[in-house]
């Protein structure tokens, strides 16, 4: 059995996530040795120097993960990678881990999407692997649920309606697009792995943290559109209209396929209280403030 890993190294996994972009240098500020993981040798410019420690590894291979020993690990990768790593890990003495889910683990669980309910079940299925087995290894884990994560650069939904609307100067709405919104900025999510790291209150429990502002699917598009500095201008669609609307929305997901229930969702709201998060750890999220040249 090796000797305790060192406390002032951390692994981070999908580093470079759009959280990741902001997290590396908020842990590298703290004083710790960073070792990121990076599937394809990829490198996060914004971050640089002799704390930060690149490492290529898919690390859906967990045996090809890299012997680092580190006490804690952030896991930005999808959740459902982490478990396999865990039994890795466990051995080099890691025993604080941080990981990224979804409040699509509710949201989506009765989606008439099969993708969107496989995705759920993905998830939830990894909450439940992670407890269990950091449960037996004794290891300290906390898992986030993020709402509508942006950074206005790499994100894919607010930089992709931007970006319809630079295109096109409008953006098409079904409905009264009522559906209530939380989005949530990816610094105040690095921030928050910091936050509650060394926070014992955290420990062996997962918190839902949204955003510091609930508008409407609508208000949120005008938001942008101000951001933009242009004119909010809808084409709106009525309910009856949704499926040959899917067309028109095709457009806006930048060649990804839309579905029906993703159009319907401008109608749903997908609200999450992260009160938990504010009382065990000081979590206080930034209203929606969309900026185009801050990252």
């Amino acid at each position: 059995m090796p000797d305790l890993a060192s406390p002032h190294k951390i692994i981070v996994t999908g580093a470079t996530s759009i959280i990741g972009h902001f997290l590396l240098s908020r842990l590298v500020a703290a004083g710790y040795e960073v070792h990121a993981i990076s599937r394809n040798g990829e490198k996060n410019a914004a971050t640089t120097g002799k704390q930060l420690i690149w490492h290529e590894s898919d690390i859906s291979r967990p045996e090809q993960f890299p012997p680092i020993d580190a006490r804690a690990l952030i896991h930005l990768a999808p959740l459902w990678l982490l478990p396999p790593l865990l039994p890795v890990l466990t051995l080099r003495q890691t025993k604080r881990m941080i990981g990224f889910g979804s409040t699509s683990v509710f949201s989506k669980v009765d989606s008439a999407d099969v993708g969107e309910r496989h995705v759920a079940g993905r998830l939830a299925e990894a909450e439940e692997a992670i407890g269990r087995l950091c449960g037996a290894s004794e290891t300290d884990w906390t898992v986030f649920r993020p709402t509508l994560v942006y950074d206005c650069a790499r994100d894919k939904n607010i930089t992709r309606i931007a970006g319809f609307i630079r295109r096109y100067g409008f953006f098409p709405l079904l409905g009264k697009a009522a559906g209530l919104r939380q989005p949530v900025h990816a610094d105040d999510l690095a921030e928050a792995c910091l936050m509650a790291l060394e926070q014992p209150a955290t420990f062996n429990r997962a918190y839902n943290v949204s955003g510091g502002e609930t508008l409407s699917y609508r208000q949120m598009v005008e938001k942008i559109f101000s951001s933009l500095g242009k004119p909010a201008r809808f084409f709106t669609v009525p309910p009856w209209m949704f499926r040959s609307a899917i067309n028109v929305m095709t457009l806006v997901s930048d060649k990804q396929s839309t579905t029906l229930e993703m159009a319907t969702r401008m109608n749903v709201d997908l609200c999450f209280n992260h009160t938990e998060a504010t009382l065990d750890f000081g979590f206080s999220p930034r209203p929606f403030t969309p900026h185009w040249n801050d990252v």
